[in-house]
C-alpha cells in the first residue's frame, strides 16, 4: 500500500516494504562495516517500526525534546540499528557518516542506545527489561502531568518495542503488573514474537503464554503478523482505543530476508557476512548498494520526520495561551524559606531522633513548594518514611496526586522513577532499605549513566535496625553503591545533616542520589542553624581540638556520634583527636587538594563505619585503622550488636592507640 503521508508524484509508489526496506539495509551495510551488531531485529521489526513511525509516533525530528511528543523506546537495545536508521531516515541528528560509524569511538551510533548522547534516544537501554520498565514511568509521568495540565497539553503515548529477552527478566513482571494495577491506557508494548533467543529457539527456556500473563496484569493483548503492515496498523489503532495498557505480539521472523540466517538465533548477533547480506537484498528486490537509499524513499522518510512540526506549532500556540490554575508555580523562594526556617529549628532544638525521621521532618517542611515532587515506597512507607503531610496517592484513574504506591517492586519503582524523570517536569523520590538496593541497583546504574536526578530513600541502614537480622542489616551496600559513578551516596549523621543531604539531591539535576538512613535515634550535633551546607563538601571537620590533632576520626552516619564519644575519651588522656563526619565521599573527592588536606590532616587516621572496609584505605590511608564490619550482622538488639561487633567509642579509642603507636614507631625506625 502507499502511504497516504507522501504528497509528491514521485512518492506515490513508495511502498511500506520499501520504507522498511531502507531500516533493514542501513542496519544491515552498518553493521557489516562493524563487523559487529545484532542484525536479526532491526530486519525482523522494520516493518513494525514503519508502520509505527510513518502513521502513528507524534514527534518532530527536528526538535526531538518537544515535551507534548509520543515517546519510543526500544527496549531491546541490542537492536539499535534499527533505531539509528529511523533518526537517519526521518532527518534526525544521525548522519549517514554516524551510520557508517557504527559502534566506532566518538560517533553518535553506539552499541545500544544513549541517552544524552544521540539527539532522538529517549532513554538509554542494552540490560533487557529496563525499557520497558523505565516506560511504565514515562507513561505514569504523561498521566500525572495530563492530570496537572489537561488534554490540551499533555495528550501523548508511549510506544515499546521489547524482545523475549525483556519479557523473560523478572523485572517486567513488576512493570505489566504495576502498569496493569494503574491502567496506564497510553502505553503500548510492540512485542518482537520471533520466538529466537541468542541459545536458539525461546522454547529451550521458557514455554509462558505472553498474552495470557499480560492480560492477567489488566492489559488488553492481541496478536498480529508483524510483516503484515495493515494488520499492524490495526492493531495499533484499536489498541490506542482501549482503556488498559497494550500488548500487540508481532510474530516476526529474526533477520527477516537473509535467507540461511532468517528464524534462526544466527541472526541475532554478528554480522550477516558479504554472502548472506547479497542474498537478502536479491530475497527482497533491494537493488542498492551499501550505504545507498534510493532518493524517493528517502524523501518519503524525510516527510515523515517533518510531519509533527504541525502538531508541535499548534501545541506551542496552546501552550502560550494557557493560564490554568495547573500552571501554578510555588512562590519564588518558598523552598529556601522553608529549609532554612526548618534548619534553624533543628540546630536551636537539637532532637535526638532517627535520620529516617528528620528525612520526614524535611518533607513535610519542603514537599508543597517543590511542585514537580513526586514520592513513593516500594510497601515500606511507614518504615521509610516518605510521605509528607501535603501529599496524596496516585490512583488508577486519579493522577493528580504526588506519592506513589509501587508495591513490592524495588527493581520496577527504580525504574519507573528513571522513566518518571526522563520524562520531565518531575523529580522522582521512592523508599525501600538499603539492604534491598541490591533489586534496584542495575535501574540506579542507568539512572547514574542517563544523569538523571532520581532520588532513592533507603532507610534501615547498618546493623542498627537490630532485630530483623542479618538478612536486613546491610554491610556491604554502601561499598557497593559508592563504586556507581556520577551517583551521590550520602549517610548523614543527625537532622541537620539529613536536611543538607535532600537540599544536595534535590540540587544535583545531573545525578541520581541515595540517602541511606537510620532506624535508631541519633544526637543532634550541629547547632549552625544559618551556616553553609556542610555536607555539599563531602566531608567537614566537626570536631577540631586546640593546639593540632593526634588523630583523626572519619565517621559517618550513626558512627560520626561513636567517634565524638572516642575524642572525649582521648582527651581525658591528652590524646588530641579530630573528629570528621563524611556523608558523602563522592562530593569529598571533588573538593579541592587543599581543602581534603584540611580536613583529613597529618596525623594518624581511624575509619569508623557499621559496613565493610570497602575504599575506606583512601581517606584513612596506608597506616590507618579501621573500626567496622568483617561479616554480616546478626538478630539482636541495636545496643548489643555494637557492642558484639565492637564498634563503640571505647573500640574506636583503642584503634587511635594503635595508629599513633604504629606512626610513631615507623618515625623512630
Amino acid at each position: 500500500m502507499n502511504i497516504s503521508v507522501h504528497a509528491e508524484a514521485d512518492l506515490n509508489t513508495v511502498t511500506d516494504r520499501d520504507l522498511a526496506n531502507a531500516i533493514r539495509f542501513l542496519a544491515v551495510d552498518a553493521i557489516e562495516k562493524s563487523q559487529s551488531g545484532h542484525p536479526g531485529l532491526p530486519m525482523g521489526m522494520a516493518d513494525v517500526a514503519t508502520v509505527l513511525f510513518s502513521r502513528f509516533l507524534k514527534f518532530d525530528v527536528a526538535h526531538p525534546d518537544w515535551p507534548d511528543r509520543d515517546r519510543f523506546v526500544l527496549s531491546a537495545g541490542h537492536g539499535s540499528m534499527l533505531l539509528y536508521a529511523l533518526l537517519h531516515l526521518t532527518g534526525g541528528d544521525v548522519s549517514l557518516d554516524d551510520i557508517k560509524s557504527f559502534r566506532q569511538w566518538g560517533s553518535k551510533t553506539p552499541g545500544h542506545p544513549e541517552y544524552g548522547h544521540t539527539p532522538g534516544v529517549e532513554m538509554t537501554t542494552g540490560p533487557l527489561g529496563q525499557g520497558i520498565a523505565t516506560a511504565v514511568g514515562m507513561a505514569l509521568a504523561e498521566r500525572l502531568a495530563n492530570a496537572r495540565h489537561g488534554d490540551e497539553l499533555v495528550d501523548h503515548f508511549t510506544y515499546v518495542i521489547a524482545g523475549d529477552g525483556c519479557l523473560m527478566e523478572g523485572i517486567s513482571q513488576e512493570a505489566i503488573s504495576f502498569a496493569g494495577h494503574l491502567q496506564l491506557s497510553r502505553l503500548i508494548v510492540l512485542f518482537d514474537d520471533n520466538g529466537i533467543s541468542i541459545d536458539g529457539p525461546t522454547s529451550l527456556a521458557t514455554s509462558d503464554d505472553q498474552l495470557k500473563r499480560f492480560a492477567a496484569s489488566g492489559w488488553s493483548v492481541r496478536r498480529v503478523d508483524g510483516h503484515d503492515p495493515e494488520a499492524i496498523a490495526q492493531a495499533i489503532a484499536e489498541e490506542r482505543a482501549t482503556p488498559h495498557p497494550s500488548l500487540i505480539a508481532c510474530r516476526t521472523i529474526i533477520g527477516y530476508g537473509a535467507p540461511d540466517r532468517q528464524g534462526t538465533e544466527k541472526a541475532h548477533g554478528a554480522p550477516l557476512g558479504a554472502e548472506q547480506a547479497a542474498a537478502a537484498r536479491r530475497n527482497l528486490g533491494w537493488d542498492y548498494q551499501p550505504f545507498v537509499v534510493p532518493t524517493p524513499v528517502l524523501k518519503a522518510w524525510r516527510m515523515i520526520g517533518q510531519r509533527g512540526q504541525v502538531a508541535r506549532l499548534a501545541w506551542l500556540d496552546r501552550r502560550e495561551r494557557a493560564a490554568t490554575a495547573a500552571d501554578a508555580v510555588a512562590s519564588p523562594g518558598a523552598y529556601e524559606r522553608a529549609a532554612a526556617k526548618l534548619r534553624e529549628r533543628l540546630a536551636a532544638e537539637r532532637p535526638k531522633l532517627a535520620t529516617r525521621q528528620a528525612s520526614q521532618l524535611v518533607l513535610d517542611s519542603i514537599a508543597s513548594t517543590i511542585p514537580g515532587l513526586v514520592g513513593g515506597s516500594a510497601d515500606l512507607t511507614h518504615s521509610n518514611l516518605t510521605q509528607s503531610k501535603t501529599q496524596h496517592p496516585v490512583k488508577r484513574g486519579q493522577f493528580a496526586g504526588d506519592y506513589v504506591h509501587y508495591g513490592i517492586r524495588e527493581h520496577g519503582m527504580a525504574a519507573a522513577m528513571n522513566g518518571i524523570a526522563l520524562h520531565g517536569d518531575f523529580i522522582p523520590y521512592g523508599g525501600t532499605f538499603l539492604a534491598f538496593s541490591d533489586y534496584s541497583r542495575p535501574a540506579i546504574r542507568l539512572a547514574a549513566l542517563m544523569r538523571l536526578r532520581v532520588i532513592h530513600v533507603m532507610t534501615h541502614d547498618s546493623i542498627g535496625l537490630g532485630e530483623d537480622g542479618p538478612t536486613h542489616q546491610p554491610v556491604e551496600h554502601l561499598a557497593a553503591l559508592r563504586v556507581i559513578p556520577n551517583l551521590l551516596v550520602f549517610r548523614p549523621a543527625d537532622a541537620v545533616e539529613t536536611l543538607e543531604a535532600w537540599d544536595c539531591a534535590l540540587q544535583a539535576a545531573d545525578r541520581p542520589s541515595v540517602l541511606c538512613l537510620s532506624r535508631q535515634a541519633l544526637p543532634t550535633f550541629r547547632s549552625d542553624g544559618r551556616g553553609k551546607n556542610r555536607v555539599a563538601r563531602g566531608a567537614y571537620l566537626v570536631v577540631a581540638p586546640d593546639g593540632g590533632r593526634d588523630v583523626t576520626l572519619i565517621a559517618t552516619g550513626s558512627e560520626v556520634p561513636i567517634a565524638m564519644e572516642a575524642a572525649r575519651l582521648l582527651a581525658t588522656e591528652h590524646i588530641r583527636a579530630a573528629v570528621v563526619s563524611a556523608p558523602c565521599f563522592a562530593l569529598f573527592e571533588e573538593q579541592s587538594e587543599e581543602y581534603r588536606a584540611y580536613v583529613l590532616g597529618a596525623a594518624p587516621r581511624v575509619g569508623v563505619e557499621a559496613a565493610v572496609l570497602g575504599d575506606w584505605p583512601r581517606w584513612i590511608g596506608a597506616d590507618g585503622e579501621f573500626v567496622g564490619m568483617r561479616g554480616f550482622g546478626a538478630s539482636a538488639p541495636a545496643s548489643v550488636l555494637y557492642r558484639e561487633f565492637d564498634i563503640t567509642s571505647q573500640s574506636v579509642a583503642a584503634a587511635a592507640r594503635r595508629a599513633i603507636a604504629r606512626v610513631a614507631k615507623e618515625r623512630a625506625a
